[in-house]
């Protein structure tokens, strides 16, 4: 399954910036509003060391890791779901993606802009969720409009969803329009179900990436705290990042210069994993992986998937005519160095169509159609 997450913001917090330094792709980045116009996409593997050891285990003829795209949209200002600033063009690209990265600005420099002439967390993120959040108002106002033809067809299925759909749009009207997100609307997984085809961005997830400078490093800033406690009370994630640095990392050419220059900078793990290892943690997706002679790859499936849910992501003929998986954890494989020991040693399982998938596993399926 592919993962794709938004990047948001204000302008000049450093969206492009960091988008640059994680992707390597060519962003354009500036010190004035709305440099950027169109998304820019990048596409980035996921770091796992599990899936190196396995490599070096198996010796494949070729390696295959699980993926990320990111998506740099273009800053946000208030007024953008009217069309101030570059307007709402922009907005269309969030609803497409799986979750939002929206990067706040956590440091103090003169000589860098901000839009509103004042570094202010709560404020800038507040310019943000509420321009999403009237966007998904003009959303639930226009399906609202649309109800009563459906409340009267002579289709049962249409009108029975309308009739769902009715109380919910009303709610989220209100609730929208006064400047709160979906998310916090209180909708049960029923609610939110019936009202998924709206996609609406704030029932996306969200993770608060801080943009800090070279000191917030090593000791969490006052901003960062701010918006943390602000994450904590809705239920986003939420993570430090140095813009600035990982430019710098970017830009170095042996992965050993990267390595040595993150310890003396006291970093521990790139901007790159931090993200993908976060929009992982923020949607629910594990991994497992295939491993041959010819291939290792590893597979991205939402937590809690049956075996044959599992196999779907790899062709939908694997889930249709699913008859059984042989399954053995990594660790397994690790510990007793190739999967004839394993097999020896009794860790490897037969499993069936109840089997829930476990993030880490080595599976093998068998099909028939």
């Amino acid at each position: 399954m592919s993962v794709n997450c938004g990047i948001v913001g204000l302008p000049n917090v450093g969206k492009s910036t960091i988008f640059s330094a994680i992707t390597a792709a060519p962003a354009e980045a500036a010190n004035y509003p709305f440099c950027t116009i169109d998304p820019n996409v990048g596409v980035v593997t996921v770091a796992d060391k599990r899936m190196d050891k396995i490599t070096k285990l198996v010796k494949p003829q070729k390696v295959i890791p699980t993926i990320v795209e990111f998506v740099d949209i273009a800053g946000l200002v208030a007024g953008a779901s009217k069309g101030e600033g570059l307007g709402n063009q922009f907005l269309g690209h969030i609803r497409s993606v799986n979750a939002i990265i929206h990067v706040v600005r956590c440091f103090d420099d003169p000589n860098i802009t901000h839009v509103s002439g004042r570094i202010d967390p709560l404020d800038d993120i507040g310019i943000i969720n509420m321009e999403l959040a009237l966007a998904d108002l003009e959303v639930v106002e226009k399906r609202l409009s649309s109800m009563g033809k459906q409340l009267k067809s002579q289709d049962k299925a249409i009108a029975t969803k309308a009739k769902i759909q009715v109380p919910i749009l009303e709610k989220l009207k209100v609730e929208l329009a006064e400047g709160k997100l979906a998310k916090n609307c209180k909708l049960d997984d029923e609610d939110a179900e019936a009202i998924s085809d709206l996609n609406l961005i704030t029932l996306k997830k969200t993770l608060y990436a801080c943009n800090i400078d070279e000191d917030g490093i090593t000791e969490e800033n006052e901003y960062v705290k701010i918006v943390r406690e602000l994450a904590e009370s809705e239920g986003s994630e939420v993570l430090s990042i140095c813009g600035k640095l990982e430019s710098e990392i970017s830009e170095m050419e042996s992965q050993e210069e990267k390595d040595e220059f993150m310890e003396a900078a006291g970093i521990s793990e790139s901007g790159l994993d931090q993200l993908t290892h976060a929009a992982y943690k923020l949607l629910g997706l594990r991994t497992y992986f295939t491993a041959g002679e010819k291939e290792v790859r590893a597979w991205t499936f939402k937590e809690g998937s049956t075996a044959p849910q599992a196999a779907g992501v790899i062709h939908s003929d694997f889930e249709r005519g699913f008859i059984r998986a042989e399954v053995f954890h990594c660790d397994d494989l690790f510990e007793l160095g190739s999967e004839a020991r394993v097999k020896e040693a009794g860790k490897l399982r037969v499993e069936g169509k109840e089997y829930i998938v476990q993030d880490g596993d080595v599976m093998h399926f068998r099909f028939n159609v």
